[in-house]
């Protein structure tokens, strides 16, 4: 929870200070608490220490976006932000491996404590990030943060996080889950009227006129809510329904992170060919279909009856991975921190409301067969086929969104300079007649 309720902060941060500074203070936090967890010997140290971790996380994801989306040369960072966006979907598919094999195999704790060599290796290639941020000439960021923003932001966020995870396990009519729900409406709307009537705004809502960024934030949102519900749901379903073990039904997601890494290099590519607009949205319709492939695979399939519709998820998965370049195609270098912060957080609160999404629907399902009679293995599995057609459908809208807002109107093309023919007209007393004129067309 302080992961999502920071990251809007986070992004501010990069803004202000630089992305070198912020990536350095959230790998070094991210890190010193990963080292806490591990030889945490109670509940509260452990909880203590996953909260600074989220501190951390919530410096380090918008900070290095900015750094591949804003740092690194035009030609490159179409391809870096792919394979930062496939590195976080491939974390999500391997997690359940990684984290089953070392619990099983060793302990709990060694699950914070791999972390830590990750951790140092970043903080020996940081020195290779700029040390100031591009921006116009003479431009100096006001070190200033939107306190009442950032308050409100927050308390938004982390209590809507907590009212769907609370709402979920127990009943979206039981205390506190209204009254978070509630109040989080209202710290959206005092965090919206806070942002117009101020200087230094956390959020410039300016942005949010911009349609590339509002339409791929959409999208990834649907995206994000059909897929992340599915990686939790699917997991109870290869454990409850098909009896695998956790290891083995980790598993089971090591192909689809494969397709995802093996497909992120050629959607480049296909945006180049297709259109991004075209290539993404035809992602996402493999990534519905796949679910869909899922939905009807049984009570009685096996590890490979499983496969087709997880590659489809990985495979179409990859061919969205450009959506975050096309998010950020017409955001202000001085801005970027701030469009990342949004980016990452409508990530974050997908996922939240996927898992939300699905299980409200597999929940009322599963419920309504048990009243008829049916047996707990297979009212589950009715519920987990209803949730991810939902999911499907979720996704599909996502396609719809990308084919009308990632859409370029007239023509653009890269940045060059061409040639233009002077229109004959006579030239003022003492000056030289000019035979022709060289100017630039620029990419934003």
């Amino acid at each position: 929870m302080s992961f999502g309720a920071l990251l809007l902060p986070g992004g501010r941060l990069t803004d202000l200070f630089g992305r070198r500074s912020v990536l350095a203070v959230g790998v070094v936090v991210f890190t010193a608490a990963s080292a806490a967890a591990a030889v945490a010997d109670s509940g509260g140290t452990l909880i203590a220490a996953r909260t600074v971790q989220g501190v951390g996380a919530a410096l380090v994801i918008p900070a290095s976006l900015a750094v591949v989306a804003a740092d690194l040369p035009a030609r490159r960072q179409s391809m870096a932000v792919g394979l930062w966006t496939a590195a976080l979907a491939v974390a999500l598919a391997l997690g359940p491996v990684v984290g089953g094999f070392v619990t099983q195999q060793w302990s709990w704790g060694w699950v914070f404590a791999l972390n830590i060599p990750f951790g140092i290796i970043a903080l020996l290639l940081i020195p290779a990030v700029p040390a100031k941020a591009k921006g116009p000439p003479g431009a100096e960021p006001r070190r200033a943060l939107d306190l009442p923003g950032v308050l409100f932001s927050v308390l938004a966020l982390y209590l809507l996080t907590y009212g769907l995870v609370r709402g979920t396990e127990h009943g979206f009519g039981t205390a506190p889950v209204p009254l978070c729900l509630g109040v989080s409406a209202v710290a959206a709307c005092a965090f919206l009227l806070a942002e117009t009537r101020t200087g230094r705004p956390l959020l410039e809502l300016g942005l949010l006129r911009d349609r590339f960024l509002t339409g791929g934030v959409f999208a990834q949102v649907l995206w994000g809510i059909g897929v992340n519900g599915v990686f939790f749901f699917t997991a109870l379903y290869l454990q409850q329904v098909l009896g695998f073990s956790p290891t083995k039904a980790g598993l089971a997601f090591l192909p689809l992170a494969g397709a995802l890494l093996l497909c992120t290099p050629p959607a480049e590519r296909a945006a180049r060919v297709l259109g991004a607009h075209v290539s993404i949205a035809t992602g996402l319709g493999v990534v519905a279909a796949g679910l869909l492939y899922v939905s009807g695979t049984g009570a009685h399939a096996d590890y490979w009856d499983l496969q087709p519709g997880l590659l489809m998820i990985g495979a179409g998965s990859a061919l969205t991975t450009p959506l975050t370049v096309r998010c950020l195609a017409q955001v202000p270098d001085a801005r970027t921190g701030m469009a990342t912060g949004l980016v990452s957080a409508a990530r974050e609160v997908s996922g939240v409301f996927g898992v939300v999404l699905v299980g409200v629907f597999l929940t009322r399902r599963e419920r309504s067969e048990l009243r008829s009679g049916t047996d707990p293995r297979n009212a589950f599995l009715e519920g987990y086929d209803l949730g991810l057609r939902i999911a499907a459908c979720c996704v599909l809208a996502g396609a719809f969104v990308t084919l009308t807002t990632l859409r370029r109107r007239g023509r653009h093309r890269r940045a060059r300079q061409r040639w233009v023919r002077p229109r004959r007209e006579p030239a003022p007393t003492g000056t030289p007649p000019v035979a022709g004129t060289l100017t630039g067309t620029s990419p934003r």
